[in-house]
């Protein structure tokens, strides 16, 4: 329970926690280490198990009552794994195409937008995620819970804004900056080539420092009578233009 309440104890543990059959498997297929696996016999039998362990994974029968104390999602499907913390470095990113397709997300807060960031990357099959100055660690369960696992599917790095525009720079990758400021209508670009799609937070927007070193600024047309929207669903909005547009090349 203090691994999953605790960001300092999963730092300091280097593990946290997995909940779901979907979110442990998704886990396992993308080489997260189980250290142990925990499982109610009320609710799943010990032979499904295997798809949610890995190798030398520990395996630990707990009664309903055990499993509703420290299960954290309200629907229950009887299996929380204990597993090894990777490292988000923008080292380990690598790409399997010469355009490829990245978001970027400058200080994201709220986990259920962090979550909404990656199910969208995953819909769209994005290259990668790369998230600067995070305010949450990223196994943080609200992120697990609404990322539905797709935590795991993503390749995912951390970093500061600085780090994330050199990356940006050495891998050649135009970058573009969603913001009111000096922009065009994000629909009027060519997303095209290798392309970072870079998104600020509601409130404060993008640093100055990636709005000046962006390829191009773009905005989203409000028609309405504010100026802005959820940070999740703008990145939708680009990224399935760019999508759009690679397939119509």
């Amino acid at each position: 329970m203090k691994i999953q309440e605790k960001s300092r104890e999963r730092k300091k543990s280097g593990l946290f926690i997995i909940e779901g059959k979907r979110e442990v498997s998704l886990a396992v297929k993308r080489d997260y280490t189980i250290v142990s696996l925990l499982f109610c016999e009320d609710v799943v039998s010990e032979k499904e198990l295997d798809a949610f362990t890995s190798e030398n994974s520990e395996i630990i029968s707990i009664s309903k009552e055990v499993y509703q104390k420290i299960a954290y999602r309200n629907s229950t499907e009887g299996i929380i794994a204990i597993a090894k913390t990777k490292e988000f470095s923008l080292e380990n990113i690598n790409f399997s195409t010469a355009t490829p397709l990245i978001l970027v997300a400058e200080a994201p807060e709220k986990p259920g937008n962090i979550g909404a960031l990656l199910r969208t990357c995953d819909a769209a099959n994005a290259d990668a995620v790369l998230i600067a100055n995070p305010k949450t660690d990223m196994y943080n369960p609200n992120i697990i819970r609404s990322s539905v696992g797709c935590l795991f599917t993503n390749q995912i790095a951390t970093g500061t804004t600085e780090e994330i525009i050199t990356f940006l720079k050495e891998n050649k990758i135009n970058s573009f900056a969603t913001t009111l400021q000096n922009s065009n209508e994000y629909h009027k670009e060519d997303y095209t080539k290798a392309t970072a799609i870079i998104v600020g937070t509601e409130d404060a927007g993008l640093s100055s420092a990636f709005r000046n070193a962006a390829t191009q600024n773009i905005n989203i047309p409000m028609q309405g009578e504010i100026d802005s929207m959820n940070v999740s669903v703008a990145a939708a909005i680009v990224i399935f233009e760019a999508k759009r547009q690679r397939d119509f090349n």
